[in-house]
């Protein structure tokens, strides 16, 4: 055999070899080895090589799959420490009334799903009885990410511990009495129990992730001790197909995330079919961890299997099960033994051996049920393992039999997922195979029952022992509720007595704010900066020095800009989340931070900053989980817009994200206009927030990039500015100009940067055409229309409530014309509810690359395009003559 070492190239071409005759001595025996005993027997060689390499430390790259069998051999299993016949019996009566709800509740068309919990119940049940810590402990519990699709195992846990009733059981689905179960994890809908929002797939792992990490985060500021709270991820493995579900797996590494596993129960099934038919999952899962950095534990087989690999001497076993793809496995777990003969131990003479010495209920065993994600032993071995590896976050592959226990007409189906009921036959073999004590007289209605063993029977007793050595419930959320100290009042100040002669952007005027409040002595160091990599383009850089970038390695190098004033400082107890190029995580930490209040106890006021067309359009599902698990915290918008972003061009304009917002009931959305408005913003939102009625609302503000002078607050508008709309100015208050006083009248209405096109209008209106303009600034068009629909709902209780915005244009003189940089259907949101004559100038359509005046001009939003607009509007009115209009499109070059 030739020397492989001369053959093939690689990158060891490029290193120097200080003793080539020892190299050719390793090669001459590996090829001897080969020549002697097979190829197998050398790659067996190298791999153990390989491995004992790892052990002694030695720094080489890691095999990215291993066989499939399982990581944590059957005789190095730890012991067992719970009653392992007590705990089956606990599982039983859970499997029962998950199948019992959803098909109870399958009468009403309300649907659910039974096959995912039959395969995953050992996962869950092992956790509960050894694992996951409750938040009756020290510090905070654990956190735990449920899937979705295996909620009804968790209520039917509940039920048997006593926190959820028959009769909630019997309304799973069917909220709208006030006494019913959400379908899913839905901490809005069930916020006593459930803490995380996971049924929208992808999300769940994603979350997970950045709570580990903010977890660290809040040890490392010295904030909330966390050592104890370990974040558990259950999931799909079809739901590792969605891009952020594996988006963050080098963070984790990266950081050293040894508080975080996933478990990933391996199925084989998707919602249609297999989810690899002619690949194996588990062996690509295993890769891509392995790669991204992770501990990969396999449990794959069930001790029935113990015997065929004690057999298999030759290796034959595993290599044939590493070849048979996924959706082969599935068929061997449907048919009878005869065809397992043939098609799996039939590929070579070493299996039909093997195979030989098998009996038929031996191999039936083996292929239909005998998975290592339904052995407690097993799962206990593979948790263990993962608690006590440090240095790196873990993985579990448990491969299970979707369906498991629920019979032949459930098991490894295809249509499985969608399979929501069993009969009546079928619950009695259940019964049987489960050893339930439930007599065919209690079927005798047609109707399957719920199962309890007794509130004092030996398994609640045991259930709640074990749950109380563990801290109490899980899954449980409990929020002792803290309120935070108004800041004071002079971090508000400068803001509310505008910028002189000096301009400034919105986007700045909020940094700067901030800056302030994080200076405060009661609430600073509660505020969690969130930037996705453009720190430096909202002027957020004169916060490195001073707040620094959290970095769990704190600075290990020296920065290139150290001798600069804002060098780039990381440290360990930095306060500012610099996440790099990355909306989805960004939001995933911000969802941490903003839902801390209820996770640990402590309320923390993140603010996440982005470029606003990335933000909702990118992570509007984000956005929504942030709603369901009723986070508080501040977002923003930054360089908001479609025409204020100079050359930017059509995938950088936004404006259309207050829209997308406005579909979000948590989200209280706000355009301000000017400096001031922020400060009064953003004080009423801490309050609102953080005070000592806390709501469960989050805020979406939009900022702008374009410098701009600031006034000073006007009296007496605070509450307009809440609440969405007031009077900035009127025709009168203009200093050169001012229109005759019969002269037509019209109400300008803008938000955001628009108030500045509306205010030159207004010039323009006066001294060109002798119309008396008066100026509104809409400060929140959303909040506008929710206090409008909240007194639509009260007329039909047969309370008589005026909206806000009809009430505070009572008698305002004229049209009202609306303006923004946004889409009309964003100040259209209002039309309904304001009595004058009623339209809107906005950015409908695609952006485009030119300058501001150029890109307003193009969407006829500037200030000569309002003119022409208030003048048709007059001249539909009578008001004005209809020439005008023609005058006035040609005086401006329209």
């Amino acid at each position: 055999m030739s020397d492989p070492v001369a053959k093939l190239p690689s990158e060891l071409d490029q290193l120097p070899d200080r003793d080539t005759e020892e190299t050719a001595e390793w090669a001459a025996s590996l090829d001897a080895v080969a020549k002697a005993a097979g190829t197998r027997r050398a790659e067996y060689l190298l791999r153990r090589t390989l491995q004992h390499a790892e052990a002694a430390g030695l720094a080489l790259p890691k095999l990215l799959e291993t066989d499939y069998v399982n990581t944590i051999p059957t005789a190095a299993e730890p012991e067992f420490p719970g009653d392992e016949a007590m705990e089956a019996r606990i599982t039983a009566w859970n499997r029962w009334n998950a199948a019992a709800m959803v098909t109870r509740g399958s009468k009403y068309g309300v649907g659910g799903h039974i096959a995912t919990f039959a395969s995953a119940a050992w996962l869950y049940e092992t956790g509960f009885q050894h694992f996951f810590r409750g938040k009756e402990a020290d510090g905070s519990g654990d956190q735990l990410y449920i899937q979705g699709h295996a909620s009804p195992g968790i209520y039917a846990r509940a039920f048997l511990d006593g926190r959820i009733s028959e009769q909630q059981l019997d309304n799973f689905r069917q909220e709208s009495g006030g006494n019913g179960l959400p379908s899913y994890p839905h901490p809005r809908r069930l916020p006593w129990l459930w803490e995380f929002p996971t049924v929208s797939m992808g999300l769940g792992p994603l979350s997970a992730i950045y709570q580990a990490r903010f977890n660290r985060y809040l040890q490392n500021r010295s904030i909330k001790d966390t050592a104890n709270s370990h974040v558990w991820a259950f999931l799909g493995d079809g739901e590792m197909d969605e891009p952020e579900s594996t988006a963050a797996l080098a963070l984790a590494s990266r950081e050293q995330l040894d508080n975080l596993t996933f478990v990933i129960n391996c199925n084989l099934q998707r919602l249609d079919g297999p989810v690899r038919a002619n690949f194996r999952v588990v062996q690509e899962l295993e890769a891509q961890f392995r790669g991204a950095g992770w501990n990969v534990i396999k449990s794959l087989w069930g001790s029935a299997w113990d015997e065929l690999f004690q057999l298999d001497t030759t290796g034959a076993l595993v290599r044939r099960l590493r070849e048979v793809p996924d959706a082969q496995f599935q068929t061997y777990a449907t048919r009878d033994v005869a065809y397992i003969r043939q098609h799996f131990f039939g590929a070579n003479a070493e299996l039909v051996q093997l195979a030989g010495v098998l009996s038929d209920a031996k191999i039936a065993e083996c292929f239909h049920s005998s998975r290592g994600g339904h052995e407690p032993r097993k799962v206990y071995a593979a948790y263990k393992a993962a608690l006590e590896h440090k240095g790196a976050p873990t993985v579990i592959l448990a491969q299970t039999v979707k369906g498991y226990t629920l019979g032949a007409g459930f098991e490894s189906k295809n249509a499985n997922h969608q399979m929501k009921k069993l009969t009546i036959d079928e619950f009695k073999d259940m019964r049987d195979l489960l050893g339930l004590p439930i007599p065919d007289s209690a079927f005798a209605d047609g109707v399957v029952p719920y199962g309890h063993p007794g509130a004092d029977s030996p398994e609640v007793r045991y259930l709640n022992e074990r749950r109380a050595a563990l801290g109490g419930p899980a899954p449980a959320r409990m929020v002792k509720h803290v309120a935070l100290p108004a800041p004071a009042d002079r971090s508000f100040a400068p803001l509310l007595k505008g910028s002189g002669k000096q301009e400034m952007a919105t986007t700045m005027a909020f940094v700067r704010l901030v800056k302030d409040l994080m200076r405060d002595k009661e609430t600073g160091k509660r505020w969690v900066p969130i930037v996705p990599d453009e720190a430096r383009t909202f002027g957020m850089e004169s916060l490195f020095p001073s707040a620094g970038i959290y970095s769990p390695l704190g600075q290990t190098y020296e920065p290139v800009d150290r001798d600069q004033l804002m060098y780039y400082k990381e440290a360990k107890d930095g306060q500012i989340l610099n996440e790099g190029i990355t909306e989805a995580g960004a939001m995933a930490d911000f969802i941490a931070a903003c839902t801390s209040y209820a996770t640990h106890g402590e309320p923390m006021i993140p603010f996440y900053i982005f470029y606003s067309m990335f933000g909702w359009q990118r992570t509007a599902d984000q956005m929504w989980q942030l709603a369901d698990q009723l986070g508080k915290g501040f977002i923003v918008g930054a360089t908001a817009g479609r025409t204020t972003l100079t050359g930017e061009g059509l995938q950088h304009a936004d404006g259309h994200s207050h829209l997308i917002a406005s579909t979000n009931p948590a989200s209280l959305n706000y355009d301000p206009a000017f400096a001031y408005e922020i400060a009064v913003i953003v004080k009423d939102g801490l309050r609102r927030m953080y005070g000592e009625k806390p709501e469960d609302v989050f805020y979406y503000l939009t900022v702008y990039n374009e410098p701009k002078v600031q006034p000073a607050m006007p009296e007496g508008v605070e509450e307009g500015i809440v609440k969405g709309l007031y009077r900035f100015n009127t025709a009168a208050d203009l200093a050169e100009a001012a229109p005759a006083a019969d002269a037509p009248k019209i109400q300008l209405m803008a938000s955001g940067t628009a108030i500045h096109w509306v205010l030159e209008a207004q010039k323009l209106l006066a001294a060109d055409w002798n119309v008396a303009a008066d100026v509104w600034s809409a400060t929140s068009w959303g909040e506008l229309r929710r206090d409008a629909l909240e007194c639509d709902e009260a007329l039909l209780r047969g309370e008589l409530r005026t909206p806000y915005v009809t009430r505070v244009l009572e008698g305002a003189p004229g049209p009202v014309l609306a303006v923004s940089d946004w889409m009309r259907q964003v100040p259209d949101q209002i039309s309904q509810w304001v009595e004058q004559d009623y339209t809107s100038l906005g950015t409908d359509g695609f952006g485009l690359s030119d300058t501001r005046e150029g890109a307003r001009r193009h969407f006829g939003v500037d200030a000569q395009s309002i003119v022409v607009a208030a003048l048709a509007q007059l001249a539909r009115r009578g008001e004005v003559p209809a020439s005008s209009v023609k005058e006035a499109r040609e005086r401006y070059g329209l």
